[in-house]
């Protein structure tokens, strides 16, 4: 249990991107001091957005523990103090992109480690990619785990699935939570069958007025959608409203994509639209893109909005994004933690630090 002058958790969030895990924290009740992160694009919104922390734009393998405590004023073997590391996950990811780029990243939870060894914060929080648990002899998970261990800390972690923390998307997460402070943790409890599908939280009723393709929303809701080829305006037309697929059109001769002719099983979330009764699948990096994923509008002839997948990573429509273009903006959204699971983990270890 923290001491009266330890009531205040405190927290710094590494890997911070646009901020989805400090807005999180800090609806939980905990002061995050700042946001680490190497990416200039994410600047803008962070520190737009998160009230009262600093963004600090360094490569983590460059910055140094000392640095780090004379800008935070942070000090060492604080109970209050919690170091949450989300790092980018591509090499983890089981979505396809660019693994030269992706493998700079493989190691970054190493760099975390030096932090963790100087500080020794009360808490400390991993979430990423599935893979990360899964791919445990690719990945340096392992050693991480004997690592919070030497230095004694309990943890507990397991692959959850966003949905069951108030998040309407089946988007499937590892998640680590250690401490120090008690002798045995676990992660916070799943609610599930909540119903949190995507008729809940976008659509005409919910505020989202009807938009066609290309449409740019200059307001700071960013109710902006990409636009779309005239054989793609085709195929959407298409596809059954409330999660239909390419099937529709597959044997359309001039509409069929090259790759997939006679391959009608494969791929049948790409080119299809969201279910309204159901959850949204993982709103990634590229959700804007109709070709991407499931990411066609349940109802209308488009891609989701900026806005859409932000509220279904449950940001509130407040929260303003900067960015040079539609695919930045998107990626902010995509790469971000849903600030509603990451306020169920920090009110888990609120709890925890309350009563331990």
């Amino acid at each position: 249990m923290l001491g009266q002058d330890q009531a205040k958790l405190r927290a710094v969030d590494f890997f911070c991107g646009a901020g989805g895990m400090s807005l999180g924290l800090t609806k939980a009740g905990i002061k995050v001091l700042a946001g680490v992160d190497n990416a200039t694009d994410c600047r803008k919104t962070y520190e737009s957005n998160i009230a009262g922390a600093k963004f600090i734009k360094h490569d983590i393998s460059t910055l140094s523990a000392r640095e780090l405590a004379r800008r935070l004023r942070l000090r060492v073997n604080d109970d209050s103090l919690v170091f949450s590391g989300c790092s980018p996950c591509q090499f983890w990811s089981k979505i396809r992109t660019d693994k030269t780029k992706a493998a700079q990243t493989a190691f970054l939870l190493k760099q975390f480690e030096k932090f963790i060894r100087h500080f020794l914060p009360g808490f400390v929080i991993v979430e990423n990619v599935p893979g990360l648990h899964s791919r445990k002899k690719q990945t340096i998970l392992p050693e991480f785990i004997g690592f919070l261990e030497s230095l004694g800390y309990a943890w507990d972690d397991g692959i959850i699935n966003a949905n069951h923390y108030g998040v309407p998307q089946n988007r499937m997460r590892y998640l680590l939570i250690a401490t120090r402070l008690v002798s045995a943790i676990s992660l916070p409890p799943p609610l599930p069958d909540q119903g949190l599908v995507v008729s809940s939280f976008i659509g005409v009723a919910r505020g989202f007025r009807a938009i066609t393709a290309g449409h740019r929303d200059t307001s700071d809701f960013q109710h902006t959608a990409c636009k779309l080829s005239p054989d793609n305006l085709r195929r959407i037309r298409m596809t059954p409203k409330s999660g239909g697929d390419r099937s529709a059109w597959k044997d359309s001769e001039s509409l069929q994509i090259d790759a997939y002719r006679g391959r009608d099983e494969i791929f049948r979330d790409v080119y299809a639209r969201m279910y309204w009764d159901r959850p949204a699948p993982t709103i990634t990096t590229r959700f804007n893109s109709f070709s991407n994923g499931r990411f066609g509008h349940p109802e209308e002839d488009r891609a989701i909005s900026l806005r859409e997948g932000a509220t279904l990573q449950t940001f509130p429509e407040n929260f303003v994004f900067h960015g040079t273009n539609l695919n930045n903006l998107a990626r902010q959204i995509g790469n971000a933690v849903p600030p509603e699971l990451a306020r169920r983990i920090g009110q888990h270890i609120v709890t925890i630090a309350s009563n331990g």
